[in-house]
């Protein structure tokens, strides 16, 4: 995929952060997002970087939301909250920690909105941005961000420095215009053991150590999205995938046979019925499955909802699925490839 970035390098060196209109794109387009497995290698000589439009007020009242405008004094321009990847991050990882340590807010993750991309020096720049509502905190002038203004999205829209940042507003504009009521992260189990080498029930066909360490790294990927419970197929392969996230959690994994893929072929009806009601249980939900069901369950949403999808639908083993829901319809779904880090 081509950019204005990635065919510039001759001009790239003498570009700042606040040039970034002069030869910028943005990939904001539709509701359906996807990260690639290697983000550090979609472009020559990538900084990756992720952040927030930091969101206050009523979801279900759009006209009372707020974003934070922010002031950075290095720059003297507004900007949205933003940071580059620090190495064993995750992007997601990254937005978080960024997000804190700019503004001091902790946020609660929602829709990947896509990605910003422009020249900065010799390299290109990569930023990815999520919607994120805070949800505690309190900011404190620092040496990046001096002050911080929260504004109706149209008073922020004429604030903003750079046009690059104005689209993306515009496109959590477009997200808080169909708030989501249920957002459910779609699990596959991280990596097992060789299922050819494996000779006893493959239900206890166990993580192997790449699959115990990508469980341990979907701890900090799911809990951006501050999940309120854990539903799991029967295999332990599942279970334990997520079995991290239910300690640092402090809850049950709920168990049930028709998340797997056994029901998939056997009660393709009971599998829809079992995934409807955590949609309908509203809140954010974990569900870990396997290889075989999650296609199947994810174009069945596709084809109930209102977001078309007719690409190939991708799941790797520990990928996540961010599906978002209204009114119990799928309205958005963002696909991250991989909970380890990125660099």
């Amino acid at each position: 995929m081509p950019t204005h970035a990635s065919k510039t390098p001759g001009n790239s060196g003498k570009l700042s952060e606040q040039d970034k209109d002069a030869l910028g794109e943005k990939f904001l387009t539709g509701r359906l997002q996807a990260i690639p497995l290697k983000p550090q290698k979609e472009f020559e000589r990538t900084t990756l970087a992720a952040g927030a439009v930091l969101w206050r007020g009523d979801v279900t009242q759009p006209d009372t939301i707020e974003v934070a405008c922010i002031h950075r004094p290095h720059y003297d321009d507004w900007s949205l909250a933003k940071g580059k990847v620090d190495p064993d991050e995750s992007l997601v990882q990254t937005a978080v920690r960024e997000i804190k340590e700019e503004t001091g807010y902790d946020v609660r993750l929602g829709k990947l909105l896509g990605k910003t991309v422009y020249p900065v020096k010799k390299t290109t720049k990569v930023v990815y941005y999520w919607t994120g509502e805070v949800v505690g905190g309190e900011f404190v002038p620092n040496n990046e961000v001096d002050e911080i203004r929260w504004l109706p999205l149209n008073e922020a829209l004429e604030l903003m420095t750079y046009d690059l940042d104005r689209e993306v507003l515009q496109k959590a504009q477009k997200r808080f215009n169909t708030p989501a009521d249920a957002r459910i992260l779609y699990v596959r189990h991280a990596r097992a053991h060789d299922r050819n080498k494996w000779s006893g029930d493959d239900n206890l066909r166990p993580l192997d150590k790449k699959g115990r360490r990508q469980s341990e790294m979907l701890v900090p990927l799911l809990s951006a999205f501050a999940p309120e419970r854990i539903y799991s197929a029967v295999p332990e392969r599942c279970q334990h995938t997520v079995a991290p996230l239910a300690d640092e959690m402090g809850c049950e994994v709920v168990v049930d046979k028709q998340f797997g893929d056994d029901a998939w072929i056997a009660d393709m009806v009971g599998a829809k019925h079992a995934f409807k009601d955590v949609i309908e249980a509203g809140g954010t939900s974990v569900v870990c499955a396997q290889g075989g069901i999650i296609p199947g369950i994810i174009a069945w949403l596709s084809a109930q909802g209102t977001l078309p999808i007719d690409e190939e639908i991708r799941a790797k083993k520990a990928s996540v699925w961010v599906l978002t829901f209204h009114d119990g319809k799928l309205i958005g779904a963002d696909y991250i490839p991989s909970p380890l880090p990125v660099l």
